[in-house]
């Protein structure tokens, strides 16, 4: 062999080996456990074998071609149709409507007449007869080999009525423009095939060149697999769910170092570097226990620290492993703002909202509990009771809004008077009460008004370009003296309040 013929080798047979070779790798090693691959690379792998056959037969005498072509050529050329039609099949789902017993031995079922052409002396699917013509062997066609390429593109020729229809029954855009490749390589696969099966077109090129068909088919595979993702690695289709959901997703090694974390992720926790932070530094002992200790992971409400600011988080995770390493799956939410409303709720469920005070409700709950308390210690307790004089006037006058700030401003004056040692309210209306717990003589009392009283004198409200003054009666009541119930209690604070709002009164006539 001279210079000149290893090159055309080189060319004509091992470059297009190589090419199967690296493609059928390629797709296997992207999920060997699906059946879509691995018929894409047995697929690959018969167009190898039958390079391998023609680059043989080319470097042996013309005497070793019948054999070689009968055994090897022939037995490949026959399984690459069914492999095809049980890999369209799979991509469109068609197999699924197969019975089980069927399915996919279906696909397979001409591969009967390889062990019959073997067995036999007659040879149904191969010319037997070969030509030197330039430096190619080429065959003597022969009703034998026209039958086998026939019945391959028949057989090939049915994948075309399973895309179309899958075609025209595809959910998205994507699907169809893959199933339409699809069509478009298989069209030309089989046209090329025809063509150089069916006629010789002299000395120059290859014996058999309907083999190149498959680059073609493999081509537009390739153009799928990149444009549309189809194919793609078993990994990739995590990878996208990873990225794209709104839940953020960190993954992290047992000690707490994290690996990875998703776009939504770095959007919460956006004061953190999580390309070199440890959740221990961000997360609650509690969470960073549970991972020591590979205790459940399950609707975790915790907090994690983002900057200066802490998140309330909801967690769930899974431990999984990564490079035979041990790590954990978190998908945190965030439910912060869902834990500050729920915190709103139930502060309006207690507390006033205009002025902020605790409302009627909470007010005597902390009385019965006050209550309680001084009957088992043996303590005294005072109830004040206060109403804002002339209120309905400033309402008339200035209009609800002042009302609403002199509301405001008699809750501020009240709060800064009792602060820890009892518990303010608003009743309703202008009516406010608190009360004040353990108290040790009537004079603290009258002290603790008289600071109130002060207050409220020395302390104008300004309200836009005027200055309202906020008059008030009050009123009080003790335990145990006049009551052992916070009804009875309430109800003397209010006669006694009452009682000072008339003697104010009487006063001004």
């Amino acid at each position: 062999m001279n210079l000149s013929e290893v090159l055309l080798t080189l060319v004509v047979y091992l470059l297009p080996m190589l090419f199967f070779f690296y493609m059928g790798l390629d797709v296997l090693v992207r999920n060997p456990k699906k059946t879509e691959h691995r018929l894409v690379s047995l697929i690959t792998g018969c167009y190898f074998l039958l390079f391998l056959e023609e680059y043989i037969r080319f470097l042996l005498p013309i005497s070793y071609s019948p054999p070689l072509t009968a055994i090897m050529f022939s037995s490949i050329g026959i399984m690459l149709p069914g492999l095809g039609f049980h890999f369209f099949a799979k991509i469109t789902r068609m197999d699924k409507r197969l019975p089980k017993l069927l399915n996919p031995y279906i696909f397979y079922v001409h591969l009967l007449i390889i062990p019959i052409n073997l067995i036999s002396n007659k040879n149904y699917i191969s010319s037997q007869k070969f030509i030197t013509a330039g430096v190619w062997k080429w065959p003597v066609f022969n009703s034998a080999y026209y039958a086998g390429l026939t019945v391959s593109i028949l057989i090939s020729a049915l994948t075309l009525f399973i895309l179309f229809k899958a075609k025209s029954s595809a959910g998205s855009p994507e699907y169809k423009a893959i199933f339409n490749l699809m069509i478009v390589g298989t069209i030309l696969t089989l046209g090329w095939t025809a063509i150089f099966g069916y006629f010789r077109f002299g000395e120059k090129i290859p014996p058999f060149p309907y083999l190149y068909a498959g680059i073609i088919w493999c081509f537009l595979l390739q153009l799928a697999m990149k444009k549309y993702e189809f194919l793609n690695f078993n990994n990739q289709r995590y990878e996208k769910l990873f990225n794209l959901n709104p839940a953020a997703i960190l993954l992290i090694e047992i000690s707490g170092i994290i690996k990875e974390a998703n776009p939504s992720a770095r959007l919460m926790l956006n004061h953190i570097d999580l390309d070199h932070a440890v959740l221990n530094a961000l997360a609650s002992a509690e969470l960073s226990n549970s991972l020591k200790k590979r205790q459940e992971i399950k609707e975790l409400e915790t907090s994690i620290q983002n900057g200066d600011t802490f998140l309330d988080v909801l967690i769930d995770g899974d431990y999984v492993s990564v490079d035979n390493q041990p790590h954990v799956i978190l998908i945190i939410r965030n439910i912060t703002l869902q834990k500050e409303n729920q915190k709103q709720i139930v502060f309006l469920a207690y507390h006033d909202p205009l002025t902020l005070l605790p409302n009627r409700r909470y007010f005597y709950e902390k009385l019965a509990e006050a209550i309680n308390e001084a009957k088992s210690l043996g303590h005294h307790l005072a109830v004040i009771l206060i109403d804002l004089d002339d209120f309905k006037d400033t309402n008339d006058r200035y209009g609800h809004e002042a009302g609403d700030e002199v509301l405001r401003h008699t809750a501020h004056l009240i709060k800064e008077v009792v602060g820890q040692k009892g518990v303010a309210a608003r009743l309703g209306g202008d009516e406010f009460v608190f009360f004040l717990s353990p108290i040790p003589s009537i004079s603290y009392i009258q002290v603790t008004l008289q600071q109130l009283e002060t207050k409220f004198l020395h302390t104008d409200l300004q309200y836009k370009d005027k200055s309202l003054t906020v008059k008030m009666s009050m009123g009080y009541s003790f335990y145990p003296d006049d009551g052992q119930d916070e009804d009875t209690i309430l109800n003397n604070a209010d006669k006694a309040m009452y009682r000072a709002k008339r003697n104010r009164k009487q006063q001004l006539l």
